[in-house]
C-alpha cells in the first residue's frame, strides 16, 4: 500500500511518530514528511534515523492551515498524530487546546481534501468515550469530525483509530514513577484503585496499519488492550529497581481524571461490531454510502462498555509486558 506513496505523519517527532516512520519505511515509501513545531526535536530525530533520504522534516503547525496544506500537496496518506496530550495542559489552557485537537484536525482534513489524499488515518484516545476532561472532549470532537468528513464530496477517506496509553512514551507514567523510585525511594499514585490500558508502542503501530489496510472510511476503530491497576505497575517498578523500603504515597485524583478509562462506552456499544480478535469496530449514527453494507455481516459487540476497570492483567504479566517494552 505504501511502496512509492508518499506519506505525511503530523507530530511525527514523539514516541508514536518514531515507531510509525521506522514501520512506514519497511514498506519502501517515496517519502515520509514529519510535520511537527519542534526544531531540535526533529534534529535528533533526523540523526536518530542516519539522514535518511526519505525522510523529510517540515516545521509547522497544525493550526495553520496553510503550513498543513502546503505540508499536503502530492501526498498520498496523512497520519494525524499532531495533539496537545496531557490532560492538566488541556485542563489549564482549554482554548489552545481546542485550537490545536479540534481547529487543526479540521486543517488536516480541509488540507488533505484539497489536496486529493488517499486516506487520513486520526489516532484518538480511550479519554474520548465518554469524555469527563477537556482533553477528551476536544479528541471526541476530532472523532466526529474525521467521521464527517466521509460525507462530503471528495474521494478522500477517513478513519479513526481510538487506543489507550502506550508504554513509555513521552511523559509516561513508567518514567515518572522510576525517576521517583530512584531518586526519592516513593511513587506518589492519584488513587490506589485507578486502572489504565496499557499496549507497547510496536503493537500499536501494527495495529494502526491493520486499521488502514481494512478499513472503509467513517468508522472508529478500537484496539482491544490489556489493562491493569497502576497500583500493580509500581509495585513491579519497586521490585525491578532492586530499591528496599520505597513507600507509596495518593495524592488524590487531579481535574477531569477517572479511576477507570473506557474504551467503548454504554451508548457507543449500540453501534458497535466485534470485528476481529484484536478491535471492535464502531460504526456512526450518520449515513455514509457503502459502510453499513460492507459490515453487515458482522455481529454486534456483546457488552455494555469497556473499560479499563475489569479483565485485569496479573503483576507477572505486567512484567512481561516491561520487559519485552525494555523498560525493566
Amino acid at each position: 500500500m505504501f511502496k512509492n506513496q508518499t506519506v505525511l505523519v503530523t507530530g511525527g517527532t514523539g514516541s508514536w511518530g518514531h515507531e510509525l516512520v521506522r514501520q512506514l519505511l519497511t514498506y519502501n515509501p517515496k517519502e515520509i514528511r514529519i510535520f511537527s513545531r519542534n526544531e531540535s526535536v526533529q534534529f535528533t530525530m533526523k540523526q536518530e534515523f542516519d539522514n535518511n533520504p526519505r525522510l523529510h522534516f517540515l516545521i509547522g503547525d497544525i493550526k495553520e492551515k496553510d503550513a498543513v496544506i502546503e505540508a499536503a500537496h502530492d501526498v498520498d496518506y496523512i497520519f494525524h498524530l499532531a495533539a496537545l496530550k496531557h490532560v492538566p495542559v488541556c485542563e489549564d489552557q482549554p482554548l489552545e487546546a481546542l485550537k490545536t485537537n479540534v481547529i487543526g484536525t479540521q486543517n488536516v482534513i480541509d488540507a488533505a481534501i484539497l489536496c486529493n489524499v488517499k486516506r487520513v488515518v486520526y489516532i484518538s484516545t480511550d479519554k474520548a468515550s465518554n469524555p469527563a476532561n477537556f482533553y477528551g472532549l476536544t479528541k471526541a470532537m476530532g472523532e466526529r469530525l474525521i467521521i464527517h468528513a466521509n460525507t462530503l464530496k471528495t474521494e478522500t477517506k477517513f478513519v479513526c483509530i481510538r487506543g489507550g496509553n502506550v508504554l513509555g512514551t513521552n511523559g509516561s507514567v513508567i518514567h515518572v514513577f522510576k525517576k521517583q523510585i530512584k531518586e526519592k525511594q516513593k511513587v506518589r499514585i492519584t488513587d490506589l484503585n485507578m486502572t489504565r490500558f496499557f499496549l507497547t508502542v510496536q503493537d500499536a503501530i501494527k495495529l494502526v496499519f491493520k486499521a488502514t489496510f481494512e478499513s472503509v472510511g467513517g468508522e472508529i476503530f478500537v484496539m482491544k488492550m490489556p489493562a491493569f491497576k497502576i497500583l500493580d505497575l509500581a509495585h513491579v517498578l519497586i521490585e525491578a529497581s532492586g530499591i528496599e523500603d520505597v513507600d507509596i504515597e495518593t495524592f488524590g485524583i487531579r481535574p477531569g481524571e477517572k479511576i477507570h478509562e473506557l474504551l467503548l462506552s454504554s451508548y457507543e456499544s449500540k453501534t458497535t461490531i466485534a470485528y476481529d480478535e484484536e478491535y471492535f469496530v464502531i460504526l456512526p449514527s450518520n449515513h455514509i454510502p457503502g459502510l453499513m453494507e460492507h459490515y453487515s455481516k458482522y455481529q454486534a459487540v456483546n457488552l455494555d462498555k469497556y473499560h479499563s476497570g475489569t479483565g485485569l492483567i496479573s503483576k507477572e504479566e505486567i512484567k512481561d509486558m516491561l520487559k519485552k517494552g525494555g523498560f525493566i
